[in-house]
């Protein structure tokens, strides 16, 4: 243990390199300790963390009420499986389900987990309730998109880096260009059992559609019998401005959360933040209509509806509501575009700025095989803000939402002084 404690960022990332796959390509930046907004790395630097653990950590790092719920409940029960019931899981499933406003709820543990969910749900509807011959049914998704790294979910993709050699891929998945309303007019037919959409893309670099998109998309859907399946496991839980980015006809139990009403998604996938970065859980929430063709042994997972994950969930939807977190990201986000806005207005190196609530990105004028993205985020870093580019020469940032006004200003101080020194 005494050698751990005293271990060097080299050491750690040596080891590493050692023993650990290579499937990420993380900043050299070791980190120890988190709090809020902040992170420590091994040798004691403080840094602002403006990714979030990709938005899980939207509560901040090591919240105290949501930690003490994790404490509290490891000390009684922690797993049970579901081959019985636990004390926890019922009032879990009601909390949610009614902060959401859904009749059913399936708990699972990450968001790729959730996501593999939504689709066998959607399948298993579509011959049921639609009547899609057997083995013939299709699901809809978008160019572009982020939805996991499971087999089926790599089906769905178009990155070559995702799905290189990991063929044969699932059939039954149609592909087509996200934020085209004609373009998901013409794919669906009477085999379509559902459309899985990102409100946002995040992963791809915070494209944002326009304006009319998930209402229009959802009205599609709607009268072509058609699942409108809402994949919110970055974008939810308050990080765009809004309790959900698709937030329609949803009991929110923010009554001020910002931000136009959109769609009541069919099918709800969340995970990340619904645990603030604590433990994983995931969910996908549908009215009864449709979760109702699950049946025992159609579907599971040992973790799934756990007694520890269900009070880490139920405090951290708690401290979205008692600290208003929806709108200090509405707020805090048009800040952040503003200023960064400013700073594009004074410089060519970087392009533009897009986003919504805290869930941001910056264009590089750069290619995307470039390395000034990668180079910028290692003078951040350099500088106390830690942000990781994505797609080359695009920078997402994501700060915690329970950062203040005075941090927030801070921070685009820090992003306007790397920016400068990057300026030819």
């Amino acid at each position: 243990m005494s050698v751990l404690e005293h271990m060097s960022s080299a050491e750690a990332i040596e080891l590493e390199a050692k023993y650990g796959a290579q499937n990420y390509h993380p900043l050299p930046v070791v980190l120890k300790k988190g709090e809020g907004v902040y992170v420590w790395d091994v040798e004691g630097k403080r840094y602002y963390d403006f990714l979030s653990a990709y938005s899980a950590v939207n509560q901040g790092h090591c919240h105290p009420k949501i930690t003490e719920a994790l404490k509290s409940q490891a000390d009684q029960l922690t797993l049970t499986s579901r081959a019985f019931y636990n004390d926890q899981l019922g009032p879990y499933e009601k909390y949610i389900t009614e902060y959401f406003g859904f009749d059913k709820v399936l708990p699972m543990n990450t968001g790729a987990e959730a996501v593999e969910t939504a689709i066998k749900l959607a399948r298993k509807w579509g011959y049921e309730k639609k009547g899609i011959p057997a083995n013939q049914a299709k699901i809809i998704v978008c160019q572009n998109n982020f939805h996991g790294r499971t087999v089926t979910i790599i089906s769905a993709s178009n990155d070559p880096v995702a799905t290189e050699n990991f063929g044969p891929f699932t059939p039954g998945i149609v592909s087509i260009r996200y934020n085209d309303i004609a373009a998901l007019r013409e794919a669906i037919d009477d085999k379509t059992a559902a459309f899985l959409v990102e409100p946002i893309q995040g992963e791809a670099g915070v494209y944002v559609p326009d304006e009319n998109y998930l209402k229009q998309a959802y009205e599609i859907c709607r009268e072509a019998n058609v699942l409108f399946i809402a994949d919110e496991v970055q974008t939810g839980i308050a990080r765009t401005g809004r309790l959900l980015a698709s937030c329609g006809n949803c009991s929110c139990p923010d009554k001020n959360c910002s931000g136009k009403p959109e769609v009541k998604p069919d099918v709800l996938i969340l995970g990340k933040a619904i645990s603030g970065g604590v433990f994983p859980v995931s969910a996908v929430l549908a009215d009864n209509h449709i979760m109702e063709v699950i049946r025992p042994g159609n579907h599971g997972s040992t973790f799934g509806g756990n007694p520890l994950a269900c009070v880490v969930a139920m405090a951290a939807l708690d401290v979205v509501r008692e600290e208003n977190l929806a709108n200090r990201a509405d707020r805090l986000g048009r800040i952040f575009r503003e200023k960064m806005q400013e700073i594009i207005d004074e410089s060519d190196l970087v392009t533009l700025v897009r986003g919504k609530g805290l869930l941001n990105a910056i264009v590089i004028n750069d290619t995307e095989d470039s390395s000034t993205a990668w180079d910028i985020c290692m003078a951040l870093a350099e500088n106390g803000l830690l942000a990781k580019p994505t797609h080359g020469n695009i920078i997402r940032f994501a700060p915690p939402l329970v950062m203040t006004e005075e941090q927030l200003l801070d921070c685009i101080q820090i992003i306007r002084k790397t920016l400068d020194s990057f300026r030819k």
